[in-house]
């Protein structure tokens, strides 16, 4: 069974279009708001970090997160449960002593808290990714961009291969981005980690489904590349979805059963895995026949 995903390619390339320009006009629109071009961490820009002895059993999502919310103006504030323990960390943006006051305030109301002892710790949060580490991360994903585009040209013996691979890549990375920054998901180093892992595991699906182009182009009729991209594109597109179906389903076990940490690693990753997997088989292969038509 082939599929006509070249004859559709334009439905494909709109959907991408939709999504990465929505994301970037919810940039500037929440930058007018006030509410910052995407949602950083505070390991980003530094902030406020308090550590409480709760004394007692609490949820930190239903309990500890709206007050937090509320009283800072933090949409996505950090509210971690000390392992072991009734204590609670919150991390959120930078906020003035008065601030301070009242959540602990509204906090010691609810919990009946003491204020000499329960308050364990306040403290400024300066941030820990780096401008010099934010450059290198932007380096490393430009390096890598540049090799894969080289090698893969070099392999296949065709730089819109290359050419193709990288868009794809820079497709993902947009896309990530802008389902970030529509729905306000905070940025930490942990989505920087992301990004590099997604775009070493999306280039994998592409790399396969080309090689089966490369392949079939051997034996298939001299112009007929729709035909020839499709039929590689159906005899892969089992093998592409299964294997990120069932990566899929460990990232999404360890994002609802991990801690918070994991948690923040495993959103990007799910993300990334899903677009990859678009961009290998509706993107990149349909971006190759453009290229190829073009140049005849």
């Amino acid at each position: 069974m082939n599929f006509n995903i070249v004859e559709k390619r334009k439905i494909w390339f709109t959907i991408s279009l939709l999504v990465i320009i929505a994301g970037l006009l919810a940039m500037p629109i929440n930058a007018l708001r006030g509410k910052g071009i995407l949602n950083f961490d505070i390991e980003f820009i530094g902030g406020t970090l308090m550590h409480i002895n709760i004394g007692q059993e609490f949820d930190t999502k239903e309990d500890i997160t709206p007050i937090v919310t509320e009283i800072t103006g933090d949409d996505s504030p950090q509210v971690t449960k000390v392992v072991g323990k009734n204590e609670v960390i919150i991390k959120t943006k930078s906020i003035d002593t008065a601030t301070r006051t009242e959540l602990y305030n509204a906090l010691k109301e609810k919990y009946n808290l003491d204020e000499n002892e329960d308050l364990l710790t306040v403290d400024d949060v300066s941030p820990t990714i780096s401008t010099e580490m934010q450059v290198k991360a932007l380096k490393a994903l430009f390096l890598s961009s540049i090799l894969m585009l080289i090698y893969i040209s070099f392999r296949f013996k065709d730089w819109k291969f290359g050419l193709s691979a990288v868009m794809a890549l820079l497709h993902d990375v947009l896309i990530v981005f802008s389902v970030y920054s529509i729905a306000r998901i905070a940025i930490n180093n942990s989505f920087v980690a992301a990004i590099l892992t997604i775009v070493g595991y999306s280039i994998n699906d592409t790399i396969v489904v080309f090689d089966r182009i490369r392949e079939n182009r051997k034996v298939a009729r001299k112009g007929d590349r729709k035909e020839l991209i499709n039929r590689s594109i159906s005899q892969t597109i089992s093998r592409s979805i299964n294997t990120s179906l069932t990566t899929l389903v460990t990232i999404t076990i360890l994002y609802f059963l991990g801690v918070p940490s994991i948690k923040e690693f495993a959103l990007p990753i799910m993300v990334g895995i899903i677009t990859g997997t678009y961009s290998s088989i509706f993107i990149a292969s349909p971006l190759w026949y453009v290229l190829r038509k073009k140049e005849a």
